[in-house]
């Protein structure tokens, strides 16, 4: 059966607006977080093979809210609120913050983080911050640099060894990768599976 296969019969499945309202935290799920128009929504529906599962937002930081995605009964696909847009609130800042620190620090079934940048913008201060916040709870994380597309293959090879080189720097040994995407060509697919799947301890005849 193909690789993609599972990620193919993703479906909605609720939107949360608070922790309280998680689903019950057993089995395997991998979340997707980045800046508002760093490509996540763009990247989950390559990834599910599906247009629109993942609905883009006309108004960048609108989305407040988590939405999950089954793939079988034991894994699931978690899309976090994207953040770091300037026209959002503070007090929607701030309870984003304390939300995503809870929910990295306490949920069991929650077993790694895509963290998407655009290439052309990486390493934001919030992406630091989320990356420490990972990093102090033990946290895997798997960057994608989106929209690869939209520089030429010497520079963005370029990006892509600048943001390794800082993530050996800084975080634990074994627990962060990066690698880069492009939703519109497909780029990097293949390699984002292989994340996925050891996170969701996905075999070859799932």
């Amino acid at each position: 059966m193909p690789t993609d296969s599972l990620y193919h019969r993703a479906r909605f499945a609720l939107s949360v607006a608070k922790l309280s309202q998680l689903p019950p935290d057993e089995g395997f799920e991998v979340a997707f977080a980045g800046r508002s128009n760093a490509g996540k929504s763009s990247a989950i529906n390559k990834i599910t093979g599906q247009n629109a599962l993942a609905r883009t937002s006309k108004t960048p930081g609108r989305t407040q809210l988590i939405n999950y995605f089954t793939l079988d009964e034991q894994r699931r696909l978690v899309d976090l609120p994207g953040y770091g847009y300037a026209k959002v609130s503070i007090d929607i800042k701030r309870r984003w913050q304390e939300t995503m620190e809870r929910y990295l620090s306490v949920r069991r079934s929650l077993k790694g983080l895509i963290l998407l940048m655009d290439v052309r913008h990486p390493l934001k201060e919030v992406d630091r911050q989320l990356l420490t916040w990972c990093w102090q709870v033990g946290m895997p994380v798997h960057v994608l640099l989106t929209k690869a597309d939209k520089l030429n293959r010497g520079p963005a090879q370029t990006v892509l060894l600048q943001v390794r080189r800082e993530l050996e720097d800084n975080a634990p040994p074994g627990t962060t990768s990066v690698q880069l995407f492009s939703a519109l060509k497909g780029t990097g697919t293949e390699e984002a599976y292989v994340v996925l799947n050891r996170w969701l301890e996905v075999s070859p005849s799932i």
